[in-house]
């Protein structure tokens, strides 16, 4: 079973004013993140603009993750689409350009039923032999996978975890109790770490990571190790975070982060546009007050 660790950084992607892919920025935001607490990286998420990225421009992201990270730190390909076989044909692609493993987001807008998602992921499951994290965001797509349906995908070859960013915790407890030992439930929300690995899950796919990554992993080490009053101060000390770089659309706030921190990650592409005054001055007060900038 391969070993994503606990913090998995969902990384933004560095865009030039030009809209086009910053790889020196990458490269930078690479060695930053790996050096500050994120055990894997996950290239071409929804926090990585993936929407308004090429097929071409994500596998140019994986290849040179690859070759930049070079086995030290797993590298996670977002190959999800609400195209079944679009999302096999990438998922090869990203296989093929060196992944450790893949995130596929259920399919948005479409909205198939529960049927339709186990036919989904088994599709891709067999087309695949890398390691997939199943990734559940209703707020986003509009499709939720069922308790029921997730404990069948987890019987599935290569299905290892899912990314679990429902908020439902009735749901994610069933699936903590009725999934086999060794599939993996991640966290999807930054908010939602505690409670989630408390009842039993591996970690969390993070966007708070990008500035408190090693912050977030001595919690998680906390709540493993039966230190759970210790686990729960930093959760509440950090609740600011979690929550003010979601105070917007997201990667919208955490790219405005990163560019007060100095670091050249700032430019979207559009539909996503900048923060609001108002916002920013928000975000900015949290930042000051924790140090950050």
């Amino acid at each position: 079973m391969i070993d994503l660790g606990e913090v998995i950084t969902a990384m933004v992607t560095p865009f030039d004013k030009d809209y086009k892919i910053n790889w020196k920025s990458a490269d930078k935001l690479i060695d930053y993140l790996a050096a500050n607490g994120s055990d894997s990286l996950l290239l071409a998420g929804t926090t990585g603009e993936s929407p308004t990225l090429t097929d071409e421009e994500k596998i140019d992201l994986f290849k040179f993750g690859r070759k930049k990270l070079n086995g030290n730190i797993k590298l996670i390909a977002g190959t999800g689409s609400n195209d079944t076989f679009h999302t096999i044909e990438l998922s090869k692609k990203a296989q093929d350009a060196g992944a450790d493993a893949l995130l596929i987001v259920t399919p948005y807008y479409n909205k198939p039923t529960q049927t339709g998602l186990l036919r989904h992921f088994s599709a891709i499951s067999e087309a695949v032999n890398i390691p997939i994290i199943a990734y559940n965001v209703p707020s986003r797509t509009c499709c939720n996978i069922s308790s029921d349906t997730c404990i069948k995908l987890a019987h599935l070859k290569n299905i290892i975890g899912i990314k679990e960013a429902s908020a439902d915790f009735k749901q994610i407890s069933e699936i903590l109790r009725d999934c086999p030992e060794d599939f993996k439930v991640y966290s999807g929300n930054d908010g939602d770490t505690f409670p989630i690995v408390a009842l039993g899950g591996a970690g969390v796919v993070s966007v708070a990571s990008h500035i408190i990554g090693n912050e977030i992993k001595k919690m998680i080490g906390y709540i493993k190790n039966g230190s759970i009053n210790k686990a729960a101060s930093l959760h509440k000390k950090y609740l600011e975070i979690f929550y003010g770089i979601f105070i917007t659309t997201s990667p919208i706030p955490i790219k405005k982060v990163l560019y007060l921190k100095g670091m050249d990650e700032g430019f979207l592409r559009p539909p996503l546009y900048d923060m609001e005054t108002v916002e920013e001055e928000f975000l900015s007060k949290i930042l000051i007050k924790y140090n950050i900038i």
